[in-house]
């Protein structure tokens, strides 16, 4: 199978979900948006993975890759690609399909909870999970649900934490391809955005303690949900 990654900041790459690709013999290509790289059209490959990015959907004016990058993305769902978002990937899914994207009211940066709705567990590519897992977050942006999506998971911050469109096109607002590299790498990027005495945000110390409880879990949900997807696919 041939994955194209969407990579729109060095710091954020695929991480576990490049390892999991690379472990089940995928073939694996990164379209590196920053760098100027042209998103291929969708025949040059069979799933499109999304990446994070500190920018917003709508900064289309400093980042103009973003108009491309939505038009491939519309163009992958019409054809009936897999196409999976995280975190601003998710948000630019949810903006194609006709959701709004916009600030989520309090930001939510370290490993949290979410919970799996009645929706996810009954499809088979969460079937596995229990109802509550601790995941990665960073992000001060969420999205409404695209019409015809269904909720999958929220928590206590942000009720809209990822979506199903059909049972191809996920969009996850949390990052379950956290490796411990990745993590110091948001760190030393985007760390300025830490603000003590928020309820919603860790101290970074404190994101590299929990990590070595959340991070393995988080990723073996991940392969569950990659594993399933592929099986279905």
């Amino acid at each position: 199978m041939r994955i194209r990654f969407f990579q729109h900041v060095p710091f954020e790459n695929p991480g576990a979900i490049l390892k999991w690709a690379e472990s089940r013999g995928h073939e694996c290509s990164v379209t590196r948006l920053y760098a100027g790289e042209e998103p291929p059209p969708s025949g040059n490959w069979d799933w499109l993975i999304v990446m994070g990015g500190p920018m917003s959907v709508h900064d289309e004016a400093e980042y103009p890759w973003l108009m491309a990058e939505k038009r491939c993305i519309a163009e992958a769902v019409r054809d009936g690609k897999t196409v999976v978002g995280v975190c601003l990937g998710a948000q630019l899914i949810a903006e194609v399909l006709g959701g709004e994207v916009y600030p989520n009211g309090r930001k939510e940066i370290g490993w949290f909870p979410v919970e799996w709705t009645d929706a996810a567990l009954k499809m088979p590519h969460f079937a596995s999970l229990a109802r509550t897992t601790t995941v990665f977050h960073w992000h001060g942006e969420t999205f409404s649900l695209p019409p015809g999506a269904k909720l999958l998971a929220s928590s206590e911050a942000c009720r809209n934490q990822a979506f199903a469109y059909g049972d191809s096109v996920f969009g996850f607002q949390f990052h379950m391809e956290m490796l411990e590299d990745n993590l110091r790498l948001m760190l030393e990027n985007c760390g300025h955005e830490i603000a003590a005495g928020e309820p919603f945000i860790q101290p970074a110390e404190h994101m590299l303690r929990d990590a070595e409880r959340h991070l393995e879990p988080a990723v073996a949900a991940l392969n569950a949900f990659l594993d399933r997807l592929a099986e279905g696919r």
